[in-house]
């Protein structure tokens, strides 16, 4: 019998309408035998998510602030879904007791935010008849909040085999000390990755509200196409660069186990999603690309040196100074004489003035420029590697629409192109690069 561990978002299970059409899903499929929840999403455009109002109760305890309120709201919540789903045996006045107590004595940042998943699996297992199983008696992080694999396979791997259907909740495991400890905002997909390795599952399905990938972002590009097939390495690269449909981190535990992930939709279960692999089988060899995507913010640092290149260890110690700041970087171009460092600009304007100050004492430099307000763009696709003329095509489709490129960057790895231009010329830029390819997808 196959296996096949399903992921719900928030959006997926804002509500007992939206639950109920999550666990029709898992019951038509039998192989479904892992159902990964995240925490109710919002309900309309105007709602507020679970997890920022326990973030808000959090914020307001620590503050000193009445947080009452925003937990009877949220209590609120569960009990409607309890309610409108039938569930009664989920002892929720108990829980919300254990909630009040936290908040009045000792509160945690990651405690709160975990309820969410903790309290939605609750009751959909009770619900759809499966076992539920707390993430925090598996998931396993080492004392400095890093993810511990071995740790968390040799307690998952005998109690999947022990519980043959299950509800877990997603984004959140424990530290050695036995506290909650959270994954970053979207970790229930690293969750349900991490089942679906433990499971030895045929399929990871994460399931949303949009039908799999677009090759570019709809609030740009009007229809954009869909991607059907992607492969892990071009998914981290869009990913990387702002589609946010699956959280990058998710990627790693199925890509060491080969599982392919398969993104659908909820409110259109029939529709085939996109299909995210190791590989992708080169069938249409027409197409070169399969996605755009870009963030704004960014800050181009450049310096200039003569000689730059006859100075053994100059990049290795431009970099050392941002890694004393903890600023990290996120892509490097380089010349003969110069030298880019692109950094987030929210990552580094606390230590700006200190850095800069930084690389005058330690290179001495001819001269530092810096550009703000800079938007990455990469255009990526298996079938970019060996494609004459591609390049061109790029540079070609931004010039016709008189934008100007501040910089350029290419992998080794040929499946991606990443150009900086002006933030306020982003969007221009997506469309212009989505017409020039689309008769190519």
């Amino acid at each position: 019998m196959q296996t096949i561990v399903v992921k719900f978002g928030g959006s997926s299970l804002a509500n007992a309408d939206q639950i109920r059409k999550a666990t029709d899903i898992v019951k038509q499929n039998p192989s479904r035998r892992y159902m990964v929840a995240s925490a109710p999403g919002k309900r309309t455009p105007d709602d507020v998510k679970i997890t920022d109002l326990l973030y808000t109760c959090y914020d307001r305890a620590v503050e000193g602030r009445d947080w009452t309120s925003a937990l009877s709201g949220i209590r609120e919540r569960y009990e409607e879904i309890a309610r409108d789903l039938g569930v009664t045996s989920v002892d929720l006045a108990a829980e919300f007791d254990t909630l009040q107590k936290h908040l009045e004595h000792e509160p945690k940042a990651d405690y709160m935010a975990s309820r969410g998943e903790y309290l939605n699996a609750k009751i959909i297992a009770a619900y759809i008849g499966f076992d539920f199983l707390d993430a925090a008696d598996f998931i396993r992080f080492d004392e400095t909040g890093v993810y511990d694999s071995e740790a968390t396979e040799k307690l998952l791997v005998p109690l999947l085999l022990r519980h043959k259907k299950a509800v877990i909740p997603g984004f959140y495991g424990a530290l050695p000390n036995g506290e909650i400890h959270t994954f970053s905002r979207g970790g229930s997909d690293v969750t349900g990755s991490i089942v679906a390795k433990a499971a030895k599952a045929n399929v990871y399905e994460n399931w949303t509200d949009v039908s799999g990938m677009l090759v570019a972002d709809p609030r740009i590009v009007k229809d954009p196409r869909p991607i059907e097939v992607i492969s892990y390495k071009e998914l981290r690269e869009l990913s990387y660069m702002g589609a946010n449909v699956l959280h990058q981190d998710a990627v790693f535990p199925v890509y060491s186990a080969g599982i392919p992930i398969n993104i659908r939709n909820t409110n259109c279960p029939d529709d085939k999603g996109t299909m995210i692999v190791r590989h992708v089988k080169n069938t249409q060899p027409e197409k070169i690309i399969t996605g755009i995507a870009g963030t704004k913010g960014f800050t181009n640092i450049l310096i200039e040196k003569s000689m730059m290149n006859s100075e053994i260890g100059f990049g290795a110690r431009v970099l050392q100074i941002f890694a004393d700041f903890n600023v990290s970087f996120e892509h490097l171009p380089s010349g003969i004489d110069t030298l880019s460092v692109v950094v987030a600009t929210e990552d580094w304007k606390d230590a700006r003035t200190d850095i800069l100050k930084r690389i005058q004492e330690v290179t001495h430099p001819d001269n530092i420029k810096i550009e703000d307000h800079i938007a990455m763009i990469a255009v990526v696709g298996h079938g970019m590697v060996g494609t004459k003329g591609l390049a061109a095509r790029v540079f070609n489709a931004i010039a016709k629409a008189d934008l100007n490129i501040r910089m350029i960057d290419q992998g080794s790895s040929e499946i991606n192109i990443i150009i900086g231009i002006k933030d306020e010329d982003y969007e221009t830029a997506i469309r212009a690069l989505y017409a020039e390819f689309e008769k190519d997808l």
